[in-house]
């Protein structure tokens, strides 16, 4: 009795590619022992924090939101202060801002703290069409804290500096100066191009030999709450971390599910990334170290959630000579590799995540280039369907060697069916299957192979297109944004692990898949082996995965799998009928039986093996 039942090699191919689809979606969640260890970091920070703030108390040191009217509590104010009190008392010391500006950005920097209190992107939108602030409504800081000759803790936030502009060849600056006296000061010095993201910073100090405690440390703390870009949180939320390299090339990327906090040495550069945009603070000389922590702030799905992470760096300055000297950079802007590529002394690129070893090498030289190359003359969406025509055209050898493997072995399998029937010990049931092979000339991993070489492509792709910044917001057919999901209606309720929208890309996707698996099993039929369990439900089983997994992804990617399931079916269509022939083949085959074979090591090694195992067995049937 035979029945229909999938290819075994089209089993192991679905299996590998959605097994190792679903190990890339997950593999950042934590271990019980990495949840552990997370729990344990946060009560050591939460106890360094509290222990600080007791020191701070036991010195007698008081924060002021803004400098007291009332003449007591402005003389306590200033005593608080020690040799600083002198910014406290110039026409300066008031919540006033400098705005710095070119082309593509605008800074709002704050005399109180000399930080930068808004980062306004000219060119982009969220997701709900407002414009695009990464800093906004103080969900960011930068402060130094030191101790003073007097020994006084203090920290750069709370004191006021004194602006002022310049500006050379369309270059502007914004000098800051924190000022113990007229010549003595602490400066931050804020260089902005005429266009693009990156600007310099400079931290640096004149007379402060004697104003520093240089005995106890000075760091820089930045922070940032990062701010919801994106229609979907959940999915944005899932591209961003804080990215660092450290230690020459080294790319740290922590934890993107869960809380986490790391220290590393040496630290070129940090990013605090989100998804489609970053913050990043590059270093000249590499900084020492730098402590970094990172909070998960969405839970679920929904439009009321504002912030995605909450995220802090720590990094210790050294003051040389009693001085401080450190020439710092900004970046803010799109987490777009051709913008970040301007900036190649810095290798801001290794930033994007595109994928471990030959995953990151197909995006850098392949696929990016080919888009960028196509983006410059048709749509995205039309980019993203020509993209997929040029693969599979590339890939269609292999498609054709599989089918032909397939073909092969569905002339082969009567002789296997009666190989079945006739030995009923697995053992010689095998050998004289594998014998059958030896001497048809075919190889039964052949259709295996085609499939595994295709693996690199589909995750080197996995990894391209939700990162791949030319797709936001860029519409195609019924979808808004191609980097995120293609909402066709919403439903009155929350399907856990699919969400509260129907996406008609995966959906599509998803039939396809469905189509071409009931193409292949066509294409083989196999004899139920006895003990095998029935493995037909993985034809249904990797279209309802397509269907939940990329119902939130972004809908380029989607569009690819579909159009790239389509052609594919195409393709084997076109083979089928216009280019196999079966009856060459199985003379082909008739005419390998004829020939004489020799073994090769490897089969004459294995044949030895299963007849060693089968007269064991005989041997123990005996006893």
């Amino acid at each position: 009795m035979e029945e229909k039942k999938i290819d075994f090699k089209t089993i192991i191919g679905f299996v590998l590619i959605f097994g190792l689809l679903m190990w890339m979606m997950y593999n950042n969640q934590p271990t019980p022992e990495e949840l552990a260890k997370q729990k344990a970091e946060r009560e050591r920070i939460e106890s360094e924090k509290t222990k600080q703030n007791n020191d701070t108390q036991a010195q007698n040191t008081t924060t002021y939101t803004s400098i007291p009217t009332d003449s007591v509590a402005l003389a306590n104010y200033k005593s608080s202060l020690g040799a600083f009190a002198y910014s406290a008392s110039l026409p300066s010391a008031k919540d006033e801002v400098t705005v710095l500006e070119n082309k593509d950005i605008k800074l709002t920097i704050s005399n109180k703290g000399g930080q930068i209190q808004e980062v306004f992107l000219k060119e982009f939108k969220t997701y709900d069409k407002k414009p695009l602030f990464l800093i906004q409504d103080q969900n960011a800081s930068f402060s130094l804290n030191f101790t003073t000759s007097q020994n006084l803790n203090l920290n750069t936030k709370d004191l006021y500096f004194e602006p002022s502009i310049s500006e050379k060849d369309g270059t502007k600056m914004v000098s800051m100066k924190l000022k113990t006296s007229e010549n003595q000061y602490l400066e931050y010095i804020y260089t902005l191009p005429k266009e693009g993201y990156m600007l310099d910073f400079l931290v640096r100090s004149q007379g402060f030999s004697n104003v520093l405690n240089t005995s106890k440390s000075i760091t820089l703390d930045w922070g940032l709450k990062a701010r919801r870009m994106e229609k979907s949180v959940t999915y944005e939320n899932r591209y961003a971390q804080i990215t660092s390299m450290y230690e020459g090339d080294k790319i740290s990327r922590m934890s993107e599910g869960s809380d986490d906090s790391e220290e590393n040495q040496n630290v070129s550069w940090v990013a605090f990334k989100q998804h489609l945009f970053s913050s990043i603070l590059i270093s000249d000389n590499a900084l020492e170290s730098g402590k970094f922590t990172s909070k998960n702030l969405v839970k679920d799905e929904g439009k009321d959630v504002k912030f995605t992470k909450e995220y802090l760096a720590q990094i210790p300055i050294t003051a040389k000579g009693g001085e401080l000297n450190e020439s710092l950079h900004f970046y803010f802007g799109p987490s777009d590799y051709n913008i970040l590529k301007k900036y190649e002394q810095y290798n801001l690129t290794d930033l994007i995540p595109l994928g471990w070893g030959i995953f990151g090498w197909l995006n850098k030289w392949l696929f990016i280039p080919l888009f960028n190359f196509l983006s410059d003359y048709f749509s995205i969406g039309l980019c993203i369907i020509l993209m997929t025509i040029i693969v599979r055209l590339l890939l269609s050898p292999m498609v054709y060697k599989s089918y032909i493997s397939q073909a092969k072995m569905k002339i082969l399998r009567p002789e296997i069916n009666e190989i079945n029937e006739k030995y009923k010990e697995p053992m010689k049931r095998q050998q004289e299957t594998m014998d059958l092979y030896r001497k048809a000339g075919v190889n039964p991993l052949s259709g295996c192979i085609p499939a595994l070489l295709q693996l690199p492509v589909f995750l080197a792709l996995f990894n391209f297109f939700p990162t791949e910044f030319g797709l936001r917001q860029k519409a195609f057919l019924w979808a808004d944004d191609l980097s995120s999901y293609d909402a066709v209606f919403e439903l009155p309720f929350s399907i856990p692990f699919y969400g509260s929208h129907f996406s008609l890309f995966p959906f599509l996707a998803s039939v396809a898949i469905l189509i071409y698996s009931l193409m292949t099993m066509s294409q083989s039929m196999q004899q139920q082996q006895p003990g095998m369990p029935n493995m037909k439900f993985l034809i249904y089983l990797s279209p309802i995965m397509m269907l939940f997994f990329f119902n939130n992804y972004a809908s380029g990617l989607s569009l690819y799998y579909f159009i790239s399931n389509l052609l594919t079916i195409f393709i084997m269509l076109a083979i089928k009928y216009w280019i196999l022939d079966e009856k060459k083949i199985h003379a082909q085959i008739e005419e390998n039986k004829k020939k004489p074979k020799k073994e090769s090591k490897f089969q004459q090694k294995m044949r030895e093996m299963m007849e060693q195992a089968e007269a064991q067995r005989k041997a123990q049937q005996k006893k």
